[in-house]
């Protein structure tokens, strides 16, 4: 994912928390926020310390980042999402990752459904 689709200043962030409608689940919790001016969508990710090493955290990271990036099609393209991963995000692999991001992000109606054709 290309650096210019993050999310990285703090006074963004505090933007998204402040504006944003957030929704969760287990594993993550989802902030949301429309910019209208916005022609991609932009991800910013808060990992915690308290989740495990440094090793680890950048895992989790990119799980988020290429999950966002297969979603990318199927997703709101003008909004800002922050990211907040819980405890029991440490213990996923790279499937159960994106299969929880999914299923917040059907609950927050930013992610389009699938039409498969099987």
């Amino acid at each position: 994912m290309k650096k210019s689709r993050r999310v990285k200043k703090e006074f963004d962030f505090q933007k998204v928390f402040r504006y944003g409608k957030s929704f969760a689940n287990r594993q993550f919790v989802v902030y949301g926020l429309p910019k209208e001016e916005q022609e991609q969508f932009r991800i910013g990710l808060s990992v915690s310390k308290k989740l495990g090493n440094a090793v680890l955290r950048n895992q989790i990271k990119r799980y988020i980042r290429q999950s966002f990036h297969e979603l990318d099609l199927e997703l709101r393209q003008d909004m800002d999402y922050v990211i907040i991963a819980r405890k029991p995000a440490a213990t996923l692999n790279f499937e159960e990752t994106k299969k929880s991001l999914e299923h917040v992000l059907k609950i927050s109606k930013v992610l389009k459904k699938k039409h498969r054709t099987s």
